[in-house]
């Protein structure tokens, strides 16, 4: 049946949306776990990227999205208000720090929130500079796309008017790109006046799961106040409890001057949301029209999701499975693990070649696709680092299994005892 449904999906679905890393079909899930056809259940290590955040059919989303849908005034908040748009605008002030009077942006994936707020500093500010960071994701559209340096390095032209920094590396430190000069960089680009915005992930995610040192953003944001030059965190993979706090920003004490927000906050519904000063978001009117973005389902799912978390205290929950999730995966014998970091239950374990130490892009496709076989979805970013972001509703034994698995395809995948061929039909990154 997966074959058949593969062979289907090339022959419709567009190349350029797809990102596969082995044959996976999927017909319900629930919790941290996946379902296939033929009945097997799948520990899910991704939350499809961290979107289904609170895991599969949570019955708080389930039951908001029902309700949405039975009686759904309209299909968006373009022309209109309804309760739920209005109130998650509510909510998220109330649970995002800041100063001042602020409005938030209701969108449909972080691609957009992070493509707006760019935009938005752009005509605050008069200025067009925008600083971001070499392999970085911000999204797949617009300025956004042209300043995530993952697209770039993929070959996607960057915009005329951003510079990249380095992104501070503890485990792969250079020189080039450590905290210190990273810092150094920043301040130069900023004292030329013609800077818009800095655009900055808390945690490098699809460049490899980087975990900056203590400090950096807090010393990034000192750097961005000092030249009065608006920081944007991107909170939208890393954010809202994975990494342990509400928002992973708190790790460093700041409040950035705009947070962007998606995938877990729609509970696996196209939602996003960029939060910030009225000043930079209010004008020019009508500037970020999406005609369904805002609409009651999304906005009903994300209202609960935002309960859920804080109601359920998945943060809290986040960093004490995350800390046994991660001890286990420590405590994995294998010379091919050449680091595991993270914060709570954002966490990437690196894999190299044992002789010199360099990254082995080779293994760790080949490990996720052994994962796969032996019952866990797992994805590889930055090229050998296993990005391990499952449901914030994983429990212990779960965990515990989860690094199992992962531990037996590490070393059958190094034993050799994965086909290549096979695994070279899915291409990934």
């Amino acid at each position: 049946m997966t074959a058949t449904l593969y062979a289907r999906d090339e022959a419709v679905i567009a190349g350029i949306e797809k990102l596969r890393f082995y044959p996976l079909e999927v017909v319900a899930g629930h919790g941290s776990t996946l379902v296939t056809p033929d009945g097997r259940e799948l520990l899910d290590l991704s939350a499809t990227w961290t979107a289904s955040g609170l895991g599969h059919g949570h019955p708080a989303v389930v039951e908001a999205v029902s309700r949405a849908v039975r009686t759904a005034p309209g299909s968006g908040g373009l022309s209109a208000v309804h309760p739920d748009s209005v109130g998650l605008a509510e909510d998220l002030l109330a649970l995002v720090p800041g100063d001042g009077e602020r409005r938030v942006y209701l969108g449909h994936a972080g691609s957009d929130a992070n493509d707006v707020a760019l935009r938005a500093c752009r005509h605050a500010t008069g200025r067009r500079r925008v600083v971001a960071f070499e392999h970085s994701y911000h999204g797949g559209v617009g300025v956004a796309m042209g300043v995530s340096g993952v697209h770039v390095d993929a070959g996607v032209a960057p915009d005329a008017d951003v510079a990249f920094l380095p992104y501070p590396n503890p485990f792969r430190p250079s020189g080039l790109d450590d905290a210190g000069h990273c810092l150094a960089l920043a301040e130069e680009h900023l004292a030329a006046g013609d800077v818009a915005c800095l655009i900055v992930e808390p945690i490098l995610s699809d460049g490899g799961l980087v975990v900056p040192p203590d400090g950096f953003l807090a010393r990034l944001h000192e750097v961005c106040r000092r030249f009065a030059v608006p920081m944007i965190c991107d909170e939208v993979k890393m954010g809202l409890g994975r990494p342990g706090t509400l928002h992973a920003f708190e790790h460093d004490g700041v409040v950035p001057d705009i947070v962007t927000f998606g995938k877990v906050l729609g509970g696996g519904l196209p939602l996003s949301a960029a939060v910030g000063p009225a000043a930079v978001l209010d004008a020019p009117p009508a500037a970020a029209l999406l005609t369904t973005a805002g609409n009651p389902v999304c906005t009903a799912a994300g209202r609960a999701v935002l309960a859920t978390i804080v109601g359920e205290q998945l943060p809290e929950r986040a960093a004490k499975v995350g800390a046994v999730l991660r001890k286990a995966l420590q405590e994995l014998d294998s010379d091919r693990i050449g680091d595991v970091r993270g914060r709570g239950l954002a966490i990437g374990l690196e894999l190299v070649d044992p002789a010199t130490g360099d990254r082995d892009p080779r293994l760790a496709a080949q490990v996720v696709y052994r994962a796969w076989q032996l019952g866990v979805v797992v994805f590889y970013v930055g090229g050998n680092v296993l990005e391990i972001t499952p449901p914030l509703v994983l429990t212990e034994a779960e965990a515990l299994r989860a690094a199992e698995i992962v531990g037996a395809a590490i070393a059958d995948a190094a034993a050799g005892s994965v086909d290549a061929e096979e695994v070279a039909r899915y291409a990934g990154w």
